[in-house]
């Protein structure tokens, strides 16, 4: 890979620029205008802001491995932080130390996504993954953001259809594409060197579901690639 790549800069740019458009979009909609249409349009904009969620988290992720934009860590930096911010008020300080954590101690007891034995099974090891991560400051943003949001500009059911809704349902898809799927304990299944598995070969499925997260045996062998090369070192995993 060159020193500077734009690529990863412009795959910023354009999540970016879609969840910000998405939410100018659909946060002045009125919906009871929409007549039949309303429920559809309220269920593909509440998926479509929530992938655009799950693109702010990844484009951070990139940006705790300095792929983002390699060779330009300033850069890299301030992208990272504005995504995590962006994702319902995360700090790139707190998430960035766990996550080259989870990386250095995966499956262990020192790894702070690690489902000890009172967490097991999905629902406890989420609740103890959301319990490592979020913040009370954080929800105090989200509660005076989701306050000024609908008092002063646009209405209830819009904030939590398109704002709200969408960033808990991106940690939902995060949590099980790229964390309880990839780490879980599969008895039948051999151990390897990054205690991770990955969904089976389907670029399509895997872009949709997660970015490409769910070859995540790949992204920990490869950590220093970008989530949008994932799916050539899985293809070179297979061949």
């Amino acid at each position: 890979m060159r020193p500077y790549d734009l690529r990863g800069v412009g795959f910023a740019v354009l999540i970016l620029g879609l969840w910000f458009g998405g939410l100018a979009l659909l946060l002045p909609l009125d919906l009871a205008s929409l007549s039949a249409w309303q429920w559809p349009v309220s269920v593909a904009g509440l998926l479509v802001m929530t992938h655009l969620y799950t693109g702010l988290f990844i484009t951070a992720h990139d940006a705790m491995h300095g792929t983002l934009a390699p060779g330009r860590p300033a850069l890299n930096n301030l992208l990272g932080r504005l995504c995590t911010l962006l994702f319902a008020f995360n700090r790139w300080a707190r998430l960035m130390p766990k996550h080259h954590q989870h990386h250095r101690h995966v499956a262990t007891e020192a790894d702070p996504d690690f489902h000890p034995t009172q967490h097991h099974g999905f629902w406890r090891w989420y609740l103890k993954f959301a319990a490592e991560y979020v913040t009370w400051s954080q929800l105090l943003a989200m509660a005076v953001t989701f306050n000024v949001l609908y008092r002063l500009f646009f209405s209830v059911e819009n904030v939590i259809l398109f704002w709200m809704l969408p960033s808990v349902l991106a940690t939902f898809q995060l949590f099980y594409f790229g964390t309880y799927l990839p780490h879980r304990d599969v008895p039948e299944l051999p151990a390897n060197a990054h205690h991770s598995r990955s969904q089976p070969r389907n670029h399509v499925w895997a872009f949709v579901s997660c970015y490409f997260f769910g070859y995540h045996y790949e992204h920990h062998d490869s950590p220093a690639t970008p989530w949008w090369l994932l799916w050539r070192v899985k293809d070179a995993s297979v061949s």
